[in-house]
């Protein structure tokens, strides 16, 4: 460092500047584009250069979703650090990283409430907490919270983000995959409306289980929804992926996904579809 920059920090010159222009701006991701905070989220994260839909917490997220008044579902216990890891860190470590960061105990969250006067128990999974990872806290949280909507004869609807199993629990983190499809199963058996909600990204184990067992799915445009990674599957099958493979547009053309549907219209869109689903004795 300079003797000039040394001076300039010691005298506090630019920090103000610094500090009220991150306070004020933020790159899109996509178009990289300098937005207006305050104009970035007041259009719920989403660039209004481009449409690109950035990443929103659980609480964020459940406030778009439910109605004024929803309940927010306490967060089970279960065992932490079941199996004693550690790799460059210890497993408990990068929780109490997590959670410094976060006013949540883990990645999914839950809140029970209405939709436009549709009730409904809604699950979010929060990327920004350990990449919303599926260990055992989110697995017991989705049972818990499928077992909400059984007991009110209400809809599930559940938010996906995440980068799949959880490494940290092992196998642990892989038996949540079973237990949240056989809840999932009891919906169905109940005539209760499962409907998941893909945003980005969804990958992995998460993928794999509940992510794909809706009655309805939708995602939000420009979603990034697979199991493998691109690379993965390119040198898997040696061959050039197409364009926008594993995006939400790619998806729904294919059928793997019903409806795109943007940030704004979501709720209004969810609501139309309980409408449609609800049993017929409980939406009346």
């Amino acid at each position: 460092m300079s003797w000039l920059n040394r001076v300039r920090n010691s005298l506090g010159f630019g920090t103000e500047k610094s500090s009220t222009e991150k306070d004020l701006w933020i790159k899109c991701s996509n178009c990289q584009e300098m937005l207006f905070v305050q104009e970035y989220e007041q259009n719920l994260s989403v660039c209004p250069k481009c449409g690109h839909h950035g990443r929103i917490n659980a609480d964020a997220r459940l406030a778009l979703l439910l109605d004024e008044g929803f309940e927010l579902l306490p967060v089970p216990t279960v065992t932490e650090d079941p199996l004693k890891f550690k790799d460059s860190k210890k497993y408990t470590d990068r929780l109490k990283a997590a959670r410094a960061k976060s006013p949540h105990a883990d990645a999914f969250v839950t809140g029970s409430g209405a939709i436009n006067r549709q009730p409904a128990v809604v699950g979010v999974q929060d990327f920004s907490f350990m990449g919303g990872s599926m260990g055992m806290a989110v697995g017991e949280a989705f049972c818990q919270a499928a077992q909400k909507a059984l007991d009110r004869k209400c809809a599930f609807v559940v938010v996906t983000a995440a980068g799949g199993a959880r490494m940290q629990e092992g196998i642990l983190s892989l038996m949540q995959m079973p237990r949240a499809t056989v809840m999932t199963r009891r919906l169905k058996a109940a005539g209760l409306p499962y409907i998941v909600v893909l945003t980005d990204p969804t990958t992995g184990g998460v993928t794999a289980s509940y992510a794909m067992l809706g009655d309805i799915h939708i995602a939000e445009p420009g979603a990034l929804i697979g199991f493998a990674g691109q690379r993965v599957i390119q040198d898997t099958i040696r061959e050039q992926l197409p364009e926008g493979f594993q995006r939400a547009e790619y998806l729904h053309k294919h059928g793997m996904v019903d409806m795109v549907v943007p940030r704004s219209e979501l709720k209004e869109r969810l609501a139309t579809v309980l409408d449609f689903l609800q049993p017929a004795d409980e939406a009346a």
